[in-house]
């Protein structure tokens, strides 16, 4: 099959988890159905937060056997149903949030209360984490309408704690995705949900600020030489920004 919608004046966004897909060589692949074009006013530095966080949060999100929302649109039905978020100044946990809103949900996330105003930049009404009310206060907001089911964009014991305490007390079934590794390889590659969200909406909502690709870069560095550097940094601890290395 041809492909007409890039050209070598483009800028796109591409995800794989296949070598032979990889960034560094002279020329890469790439997976049309998991390409987004990256407008003018987006840079690369931009660009490069969104390939893991955009599959990760979608497969989460989207594949029948996780959350299977309703796919993302431009212009979404709002509705009163509710998802909660853990960890919404992640990369995975901001992507997840402006998906989540674009499927007409609404949204609630964790995060610091350092960064409860970034969470809310994105839509999404914040709770402290580290709050000592957390639990009770979150409860008291699903109490009232339909709760679709719980993101985990961190999955430590300092998520699976607090979050299995809401959903016993709640007394509903509600499912919860997870980025904590399975035994069980994801297939997030399958083309109905991957052209919904790399091809239908990204490029779209990049062009019109409706999506953003957050959190903001950090670049830390230029070469290959760097990435151990940038490793490092990452492991020290982020908040809210992502790591990148450029080239």
């Amino acid at each position: 099959m041809s492909v007409k919608e890039y050209s070598n004046s483009t800028k796109d966004n591409a995800s794989s988890r296949k070598y032979e897909h990889a960034a560094y060589q002279l020329y890469s692949l790439a997976i049309e159905g998991l390409t987004a074009g990256i407008p003018a006013c987006i840079s690369f530095e931009q660009g490069v937060v969104l390939p893991l966080a955009v599959s990760t949060a979608s497969a989460g999100l989207y594949l029948p056997d996780y959350l299977g929302l309703p796919l993302p649109s431009l212009n979404p039905e709002s509705s009163d149903k509710t998802i909660l978020i853990w960890g919404g100044a992640s990369s995975v946990g901001a992507t997840a949030i402006q998906l989540a809103i674009a499927s007409g949900l609404q949204v609630i996330a964790t995060a610091s209360s350092s960064n409860s105003a970034f969470v809310s930049l994105l839509g999404a009404e914040p709770f402290d984490y580290k709050s000592p009310t957390v639990v009770p206060d979150i409860l008291s907001r699903l109490q009232h309408g339909e709760v679709v089911g719980a993101f985990d964009a961190v999955s430590t014991d300092q998520s699976f704690a607090p979050l299995s305490i809401i959903i016993q007390l709640l007394k509903r079934n509600i499912p919860v995705a997870s980025v904590h590794p399975y035994d069980k390889p994801t297939d997030w590659f399958r083309p109905k949900y991957s052209k919904a969200v790399w091809r239908d909406y990204l490029p779209k909502a990049l062009a019109s600020g409706q999506f953003k690709p957050k959190p903001d870069p950090m670049v830390v560095g230029h070469g290959l030489d760097k990435i151990q550097h940038g490793l490092d940094i990452q492991k020290a601890g982020v908040s809210a920004r992502k790591v990148v290395i450029t080239l």
